[in-house]
């Protein structure tokens, strides 16, 4: 049985590329061998050479809500410091990345309770060579240019499926607390305190510090960690509204929207929405630009970084960091 198209041909939408959200017409549609549903998009007011198919996970619905998450999504990525150059070893210009290349994504990444949710592009933070024809993020808001001398305009089917999927490791230690989290929030009906005692950027600047402390540190690796702990953060800003909460919680996100407009949610949130973040990061990475060997080694510093909230699980997840919802979110919630 064929699947149901979500969105129509000529249906205005709002479509993922890269970190961001833009305006865009729905064109055609398709299914894959393999039943995945795509959509030719073309991002309104740009060159036709734009246009691309996407996964349907990239497709967002036009309405006030989602218009709103274009917003907080712009700003997040805004807020972020822009790209520095610098010469390497063989004279070439390269860049550290504060943001993620333009990706595209086949698969639905699924919330910890296993529901189907709408996926930005990998929270994913290396240094890459710059193409000479690529411009450096200027911070706009346009789609940013493909990478490469052929600049195809449509991606072919065999393109878009020959992706691979990258898998992270959830430590045992740390699964109970998702399956916990998933209870207390979905069942349970509670929701997290905010702002949390130990915040989203606290717990990665301790990790940070306390790779710092090591023997083996220098300073080769201390520029490595800076950029991936400063992408972790990042892009938790970035996706957490989009990604990262179940239906119960975004009433309450709403309301912290209006609370604290100017802050990033890295310093409102705390360790088991950045969980939730690693849980999800697997089939976001398998989208970026990363060769394989720049890609391993952002594994291995996220294993890391798992590890580290593995050994000090006991400070970081408390089930006394949820409470009771009022009976006035309820009401907001139904």
């Amino acid at each position: 049985m064929a699947p149901k198209m979500k969105f129509s041909e000529g249906e205005k939408v709002l479509c993922f590329h890269g970190p961001l959200i833009y305006e865009a017409k729905c064109l055609k549609s398709s299914v894959t061998k393999d039943k995945h549903v795509r959509y030719l998009i073309h991002y309104a007011g740009w060159n036709k050479n734009w246009d691309e198919w996407v996964p349907e996970s990239r497709v967002l619905k036009y309405n006030e809500a989602n218009v709103q998450r274009q917003k907080e999504v712009q700003r997040a990525h805004s807020a972020q410091p822009v790209k520095t150059k610098k010469t390497t070893a063989k004279g070439r210009k390269s860049e550290t990345a504060t943001g993620a290349t333009p990706a595209r994504e086949e698969s639905r990444a699924s919330t910890p309770a296993g529901k189907d949710v709408e996926t930005p592009t990998a929270p994913a933070k290396a240094t890459k060579t710059q193409s000479k024809d690529t411009p450096a993020d200027s911070g706009s808001d346009q789609p940013k240019k493909k990478r490469g001398r052929l600049d195809l305009s449509i991606e072919s089917e065999e393109q878009y499926l020959a992706k691979v999927e990258v898998k992270i490791k959830i430590p045992e230690e740390l699964k109970v607390w998702l399956v916990d989290d998933w209870d207390v929030i979905t069942r349970q009906q509670k929701l997290a305190l905010l702002p949390a005692k130990l915040t989203v950027e606290q717990i990665v600047d301790n990790y940070l510090a306390f790779k710092k402390s090591s023997k083996s540190h220098n300073s080769a690796k201390e520029s490595v960690l800076v950029d991936i702990t400063e992408g972790i953060k990042e892009y938790f800003n970035a996706t957490l509204g989009s990604q990262l909460l179940y239906k119960f919680e975004r009433p309450q996100y709403s309301e912290i929207l209006q609370e604290y407009p100017d802050t990033p949610m890295a310093q409102i949130y705390g360790s088991i929405h950045l969980l939730r973040l690693f849980a999800k990061m697997g089939p976001m990475l398998a989208y970026t630009a990363l060769d394989e060997k720049s890609l391993q080694h952002v594994l291995t510093h996220i294993q890391d970084f798992l590890k580290y909230m593995v050994t000090n699980r006991s400070t970081l997840f408390n089930l006394q960091d949820y409470g009771n919802a009022t009976p006035e979110y309820h009401r907001k919630v139904q």
